[in-house]
């Protein structure tokens, strides 16, 4: 038996690999299929199912795709309704992959349909237990996504769901059970998952909260449902991608996304076709410089989700700059979660640029000691724009600060003075760049960048507080 988990930094995502006796399970793979394939051929074996644990939200499964290319079986648990050809498995029932089964356990909470599939091994014994979102490491699902697409799925009653799945399927389980989670720290699917992958069950009922021996049904539903952060909007509309399964297969998606565009073609579908163009390049290359008017989300980072937070439209026309030899993963990071209307890249990037002796940006960047040194002497006179989550900024924030969250800083603009001077940080560096480049785009030409953000800002000296209600600095 081989369990290989394939985790994703990106979307903090891990899909699986389970091979016994030359018949493979994939469960929740993300977009792209040659990577399981690829798996599968150099073992000699065969995708005998894919298993979806729910209807993702967070990014768009390549269950659809792989099934076509490989006549696997797509499995969801009880209550799922796909528009597509599946196997709607009954609560409890064993599915045969070589010499091992896995049980399907019905564990709505998450949302309705959510499912585990429990690993029994080749002697018969409970092994692991593989949770999607239902069980994390130090978390639990949070339930209120369904909300989006259903007023009256509350989260307090997915929530109350999720104590009876919890209690009643998984923890019931020996303790030497291994969980294999479908999400770590970093994705928005939960509140405060552990960097950790895996563990064992024993452990996550002495350490995860949720799974208090002595919690109560009405304790578990306030503590699971406090706190919760506004979802990314692309949430729902990946949910219905899901349900709904992709109408193009994700090679054609890649193709026709990775084309190279001259600088005509390039500027053309730009004007014409009211594109998007993001410069996906490292932060310290588009500070110094860039094409106007372009928006930064930088490709070694959080792509992805900033992509799906601060886009609206999947169906977005999306033109790119890439450093060379990447133009493919970007189109395939935006396929993860859904944008699948990338029109090309141009081809040389800022240098193309630059040769047509065209015009390119800059943003003013100013050293956390520097700016330490000028906020202390004329802090009244100085406009400091914290653009991290309310919840980090509310745990501790330099006072005078004015809290901007990225994610809502679009929709905030008109609460800042075009003709004043801002200076911009996160907690390390590369969301205030994206702010920055949202700005100058909205015509703020006076923006600099602090770079380090709060994390380096904190070790100059310069006073903190927690929370306090923030005042008007326009």
């Amino acid at each position: 038996m081989k369990i290989e988990q394939l985790y994703t930094n990106c979307l903090a995502e891990a899909a699986y690999y389970i091979e016994s006796n030359g018949e493979v399970a994939i469960i929740d793979p993300l977009r792209e299929t040659e990577p399981y394939m690829a798996m599968a051929r150099k073992r000699g074996a065969k995708i005998k199912y894919i298993l979806e644990t729910h209807f993702h939200a967070d990014f768009v499964s390549g269950h659809v795709d792989l099934a076509k290319k490989t006549g696997a079986k797509i499995i969801f648990g009880p209550t799922a309704k796909p528009s597509y050809k599946a196997h709607i498995a009954r609560d409890g029932e064993l599915l045969k992959l070589g010499k091992i089964y896995f049980k399907v356990l019905h564990t709505p909470g998450h949302t309705l349909e959510s499912s585990c599939f429990l690993l029994i091994d080749e002697k018969g014994k409970n092994h692991s237990v593989f949770t999607g979102d239902t069980l994390f490491i130090g978390d639990v699902g949070r339930p209120d996504l369904v909300q989006k697409l259903n007023a009256d799925i509350t989260p307090q009653l997915l929530a109350g769901y999720l104590f009876d799945s919890l209690r009643e399927k998984i923890m019931p389980l020996g303790n030497e059970v291994i969980v294999y989670p479908g999400h770590g720290a970093g994705s928005a699917c939960g509140k405060n998952m552990s960097k950790e992958t895996m563990d064992t069950l024993g452990h996550q009922k002495q350490f995860n909260y949720a799974l208090r021996a002595d919690m109560t049904r009405d304790n578990f539903i306030e503590e699971v449902t406090t706190g919760l952060t506004e979802p990314p909007q692309y949430f729902p509309l990946n949910v219905l991608r899901n349900v709904k399964g992709s109408r193009e297969s994700i090679d054609n998606i890649i193709r026709r996304g990775s084309k190279s565009l001259t600088l005509k073609e390039f500027k053309s579908i730009w004007e014409h076709q009211d594109a998007v163009v993001l410069d996906t390049r490292s932060k310290e290359a588009f500070v110094h410089a860039h094409i106007p008017g372009t928006m930064f989300i930088g490709v070694d980072e959080s792509f992805a989700p900033w992509v799906g937070t601060l886009i609206p439209d999947l169906k977005q026309p999306i033109l790119f700059i890439a450093d060379e030899g990447r133009e493919e993963e970007v189109v395939t990071r935006l396929a993860r979660v859904g944008f699948d209307n990338a029109k090309g890249y141009l081809q040389g990037g800022i240098d193309t640029w630059k040769d047509a002796i065209h015009e390119t940006g800059l943003i003013e960047e100013c050293l956390p000691e520097k700016f330490a040194r000028h906020y202390a002497e004329e802090r009244h006179g100085m406009n400091l724009v914290d653009v991290r989550r309310r919840s980090e900024y509310e745990s501790g924030h330099i006072i005078g600060a004015e809290n901007f969250p990225l994610d809502h800083l679009q929709k905030e603009l008109l609460q800042l003075d075009k003709y004043k001077k801002y200076y911009v940080h996160c907690a390390a560096g590369y969301r205030s760049v994206i702010a920055a480049s949202i700005l100058k785009s909205a015509g703020f030409h006076d923006i600099v960048n602090i770079p380090g953000g709060y994390k380096s800002l904190s070790q100059t000296g310069l006073e903190k507080t927690k929370y306090t209600a923030p005042t008007s600095m326009l």
